[in-house]
């Protein structure tokens, strides 16, 4: 089999190093990148002087023929082709005779392949911003449906303090944020153009790589030619992004589970988002969100992976760079198809507030016991004893906080007086905390805006 590099060589590889180098069955994705970055080199190598008007003409036309093949789906593969971009050229050159060897000229696979990838990257980073962005409007429009429905907060699982089930929900959404910010970032600091890298020490052709990184979409051009071929620190940004949205939707994903359980009854999936079981009729199972949460461990493990493959490379490149696509191509792949399911799943979830309610025992409002008596000019640590002395009278009694005769609170301390059971409720609790990112009503209206203004809603 016929190589681009095979010259200085006496023997044809070996079958099976060749299937073992190849990269093919997985960069073929990066066939519109790499036939866009040819048609911008061909033309840099017209203004560099290297090709003729005519020769220029014929690659590109060439190059668009080659993509419509592939568009269309009749572009076929050779078996000595062993990765996207000899493919395309090795197709190019069909096409267009011997001129489309001249296509290659003062570039190497090395700033080739990171250039493709690059574009690649800044694309799927706007994929994945516009579903993120969708289930961020869903996770609004439920929020909003829910604002002021009380329900318990969990600390260590445990009952914590009365929220709402839109102060519970919109907590979910502002790591999302976080994970659009990092994505505009690697976006922008992907686009640094390789191209005009060489194979590590820069092009011999004068090509002018500022014009060229302008047609390409990038923002600058890269500085040094042996960093550019060799940096991945693009695709390492986008696992840990990918790594960190897949974690945030885990833990809404984990908490959903437990609120859909029959011991919480608070949520309830649509069928549409739930299967069964093969044995046991009753079943509705949470299998879209026990996905997601597993999904996971998957782009976690990718970034590992590919951080470790990293970490001992010299400069310039290495095969081991080969290593850098499928972990990338992978997390895209999960999250592409992961965040409008769960787009759809917080669109039609029902959520039930009676569950809620009844769920928000009297222990909940201990600190607003305390807080009560902070008001009064007990210091804190005091009245926090003191309020552990009346949960734990009230737990010998065998009654519930807000039930404890006012002659046991006064037992307790002098400080409290009749209001004291009056201050004891859910409404009061969630209305005291009327400071930004609080449970009062007006917190809870000026976080939604702040939410819908955060994603342009």
């Amino acid at each position: 089999m016929k190589k681009l590099w095979g010259g200085r060589f006496e023997r044809q590889i070996d079958e099976r190093v060749h299937l073992f180098n190849a990269s093919l069955p997985f960069d073929m994705r990066l066939y519109d990148e790499d036939i866009t970055g040819s048609i911008a080199w061909a033309r840099a190598l017209y203004q560099a002087g290297v090709l003729t008007a005519a020769e220029t003409e014929a690659i590109i036309h060439g190059l668009e023929q080659v993509r419509a093949e592939f568009n269309n789906g009749t572009f076929v593969f050779q078996p000595h082709d062993e990765d996207i971009h000899t493919a395309v050229e090795r197709r190019l050159t069909e096409l267009v005779g011997d001129v489309g060897g001249k296509l290659h000229t003062g570039r190497s696979r090395n700033d080739q392949v990171a250039t493709d990838f690059r574009l690649w990257v800044m694309r799927a980073a706007g994929h994945l911003l516009t579903q993120l962005h969708e289930l961020q409007q869903a996770l609004l429009t439920c929020a909003a449906e829910g604002l002021t429905v009380p329900m318990p907060g969990y600390t260590h699982l445990q009952h914590a303090q009365p929220v709402t089930w839109g102060h519970w929900l919109l907590s979910h959404f502002w790591p999302l944020v976080r994970d659009r910010q990092r994505l505009q970032r690697v976006q922008r600091d992907t686009a640094v153009l390789p191209l005009g890298s060489g194979a590590l020490a820069g092009t011999a052709y004068p090509i002018d790589r500022d014009t060229l990184a302008a047609e390409l979409g990038f923002r600058t051009i890269s500085p040094n030619s042996l960093d550019a071929v060799s940096d991945r620190d693009f695709a390492a940004d986008f696992l840990y992004v990918t790594a960190m949205l897949g974690l945030h939707l885990a833990r809404l994903s984990e908490q959903l589970i437990l609120f859909s359980s029959r011991e919480f009854g608070f949520v309830e999936l649509d069928d549409a988002y739930s299967t069964g079981s093969s044995l046991m009729p009753q079943k509705k199972n949470p299998d879209t969100l026990e996905l997601t949460r597993g999904k996971s461990g998957r782009l976690i493990g990718h970034l590992t992976g590919l951080l470790t493959t990293l970490k001992g490379l010299p400069s310039a490149y290495d095969k081991d760079l080969q290593e850098d696509k499928e972990p990338v191509f992978d997390a895209y792949d999960t999250l592409i198809m992961a965040l409008p399911v769960m787009s759809g799943l917080i669109h039609t979830l029902k959520i039930h507030p009676d569950r809620m309610a009844a769920q928000l025992e009297p222990g909940l409002l201990a600190t607003d016991a305390a807080d009560y008596l902070v008001k009064k000019g007990v210091p804190f640590r005091q009245a926090h004893e003191l309020v552990g002395q009346a949960v734990r009278r009230a737990e010998t009694k065998g009654i519930s906080l807000t039930q404890l005769p006012l002659s046991d609170w006064q037992e307790i301390s002098s400080y409290f007086t009749a209001d004291i059971l009056d201050t004891l409720t859910v409404e009061a609790s969630l209305a005291a905390r009327n400071v930004p990112g609080g449970t009062a009503l007006s917190a809870l209206k000026a976080q939604l805006r702040a939410a819908r203004e955060a994603i342009g809603m």
